[in-house]
């Protein structure tokens, strides 16, 4: 319960609810029907993933086998022949292709922690790729640090790096192995909300764990610096998950959501079957878009990125604060396509997990939703109120501020960042 002081308060730093002018129409997803959704998971196991990974690897059957990992992902599938299969596939590791390491990596990263340590550091020694380099000495991080003792990371440097994605790639992790400290709340988060971040533009804020397997939280800031409210008059916020099937670090592909600033730029409607009909808020990142884009001024003629074009957005005494980084890095490290949407996974894969019945995405921001199994009618969609609040104030032409508040080991709760806008008034 809100005390009576923190309600006076949060009336007048809060920005007025003003109502839809007509319902919502109903939204459909036919995968969602039980037996469309049976059919589905049967699909997967039985053809995705035993049929694919039958056939012999090889240069000619590696994107079978790259495809049934993927499978064994989304449903987090294991068996014991699934096991034997991937064994095999580190036996001749070394001599597949790039694209067919990362894709092991990503799956025992995801599905066998701790298995195949011994595996991984034979390949972390053998490499000279930098984002391959990367994923063995994430598994190892997060599995097995000993076995990270022996690597001069500044010595292999100029075999790794051969490109600025590389480079990206490389001090990112570089800076992980020297960093392992807890987050903590501090001042910096409480001037990241704070009405002289980035003045005069919306901003969609996802607050945020280090362990991302705990749901986030979604807020809005409108312009004019004030969080927007719901239609009973208190702050408006719905819980987002901003980690990946993979739990990767955010600089990897299909790692987690990075923290820091992602331009918002209008909503779109997916094709993609995981995705789902619901409207999708668009997001971009540095180096994926251009100067101009990103910093919402025509005036700019530069065409190169630098950090001294994303420090505009910044405040001075924010300047210094990393964590607001890892978007500009993620980008300069080739990621792309991470959005803010809605669901159609079906949560029962996830059943047991602490973010359940949340459903992790391939890096994206991912709010609830949740489909009639009768006839696939949208019954409960975080997502449509996020857009519906966003369009309310404006529409979705602004920034999104991803940011980790602490360590703590539980969701973030609507409590904790009211406590923390509060303090800004205190000040």
């Amino acid at each position: 319960m809100l005390t009576k002081i923190l309600l006076q308060f949060l009336l007048v730093f809060s920005c007025p609810f003003i109502p839809l002018a007509q319902p919502v129409a109903a939204v459909y997803f036919k995968g969602a029907i039980k037996e469309n959704k049976v059919i589905l998971q049967r699909n997967i196991v039985q053809n995705t993933i035993i049929k694919n990974l039958s056939f012999s690897l090889n240069e000619d059957t590696e994107e079978y086998w790259m495809d049934a990992f993927w499978g064994m992902e989304l449903l987090h599938y294991k068996s014991p022949w699934a096991d034997t299969r991937i064994s095999l596939a580190f036996d001749s590791v070394e001599k597949r292709s790039a694209g067919f390491q990362r894709a092991l990596l990503e799956l025992v990263y995801t599905n066998y922690p701790m298995f195949f340590s011994k595996q991984v550091s034979a390949l972390l020694a053998a490499t000279t790729n930098a984002k391959v380099f990367a994923m063995c000495a994430e598994y190892l991080l997060a599995n097995n640090k000993p076995l990270l003792a022996g690597i001069n990371l500044e010595s292999k440097k100029h075999v790794l790096v051969k490109s600025e994605k590389d480079e990206a790639i490389v001090n990112q992790l570089m800076k992980r192995l020297q960093d392992q400290s807890p987050v903590r709340k501090n001042n910096f988060i409480a001037e990241i909300i704070g009405p002289d971040f980035i003045r005069n533009h919306t901003i969609l804020y996802s607050f945020q764990r280090k362990n991302r397997n705990y749901p986030g939280l979604a807020m809005i800031k409108d312009s004019t610096g004030k969080f927007v409210t719901d239609e009973y008059g208190g702050i408006f916020s719905v819980p987002q998950l901003a980690r990946s099937i993979s739990n990767l670090p955010g600089y990897l592909t299909n790692g987690n959501t990075p923290q820091g600033i992602f331009r918002m730029h209008g909503l779109d409607t997916s094709t993609n079957s995981f995705i789902g009909p619901t409207s999708n808020i668009q997001l971009t990142m540095p180096f994926e878009t251009s100067l101009r884009h990103f910093l919402i001024d025509s005036a700019i003629i530069d065409h190169v990125w630098t950090e001294q074009w994303y420090k505009k957005l910044l405040p001075d005494n924010l300047q210094y604060y990393m964590p607001l980084y890892e978007s500009f890095y993620a980008g300069k490290a080739g990621r792309t396509e991470i959005i803010a949407h809605g669901t159609t996974v079906d949560p029962a894969y996830y059943s047991g997990e602490l973010y359940y019945p949340q459903t992790p995405t391939m890096g994206c921001l991912c709010t609830k939703e949740i489909w009639s199994e009768a006839d696939g009618k949208r019954l409960q969609s975080d997502q449509q109120k996020l857009v519906a609040a966003l369009q309310r104030v404006g529409g979705t032409s602004g920034y999104c501020v991803v940011i980790e508040i602490d360590d703590q080991q539980m969701p973030v709760s609507l409590s904790e960042i009211l406590s923390l806008i509060k303090t800004i008034k205190d000040q």
